[in-house]
Parts: C-alpha cells; structure tokens; sequence
C-alpha cells in the first residue's frame, strides 16, 4: 500500500495528526469555560485587566470552532489557516504563563506551539473543497 496516491489525499499519519489536533483543540476550548480562572490568570498583562475574561471565551469559542472546522473535508483548508492563527494569537498567553511561573513545564510548552502550528498549515496544504 503506498502512502498517498494523491498529493492532496491524507495519509494515516496526517489523519491522525488532523483529529488530534482537531480533539486537543476542543478539549482546551471547553476548559475555557468549564474552568476558566488558570486561562484569565495568562493573559498578557500588557492588555487592561477587563478584557481577561472575554478575551477567555472569545479563544475559547476560537478553539472550539477550530477544532471542529478541521474534522469535515470541505472545511480543513481554511480552519486550518484559522488555527495557525488561533495558536499565534495565543502563544503571548503561554510566553506571560512561563514569565509568571517559570519551571520546566511551563517553559517546555513554549516549544511544542512549533508542532502545533506545523500540524495546522500541513493539514490547510493538504486539505481541499469537496467536489
């Protein structure tokens, strides 16, 4: 069995990397509402202290949308644009996370956006509309 017949098809390994991040990205965007304080404690202190939690909900809602817009076909391509962006958008919360209370994971975690971000453009490069 070859890996791929067509550039665009997925591979195992892509779907795989696709419905993690498509699942990692849910889970984190309904942990923004289930428990949100650890989420409004990192956001960036350079932005006034009321917008905390909207900004919250608003990544959270972004995650959520996200992660899902990764899972049908027709979709992948441009939610995965928008999850690079989601993920850029977010990293100064991890960098003010790792500022606040520095330890190993805290500062690992600022690495691994790497990956996050490279699984998110390989899976808009790989995706295309329905036909």
């Amino acid at each position: 069995m070859t890996e791929r017949s067509h550039p665009t098809e997925e591979t195992v390994w892509g779907r795989r990397t696709r419905l993690g991040l498509a699942g990692l990205l849910v889970v984190t965007g309904v942990l923004h509402f289930v428990a949100p304080e650890p989420y409004v404690r990192i956001i960036p202190k350079a932005l006034p202290t009321d917008w905390a939690r909207p900004l919250v909900y608003v990544s959270g809602v972004a995650e959520l949308v996200g992660g899902i817009g990764l899972i049908p076909r027709s979709t992948r391509r441009p939610f995965g644009w928008f999850v690079v962006a989601v993920l850029v958008a977010v990293f100064p919360a991890n960098v003010q996370m790792a500022l606040d209370t520095p330890n190993a994971v805290t500062i690992g975690r600022l690495p691994l956006q790497i990956p996050l971000v490279w699984a998110a453009v390989r899976v808009a490069r790989r995706g295309r509309a329905a036909r």
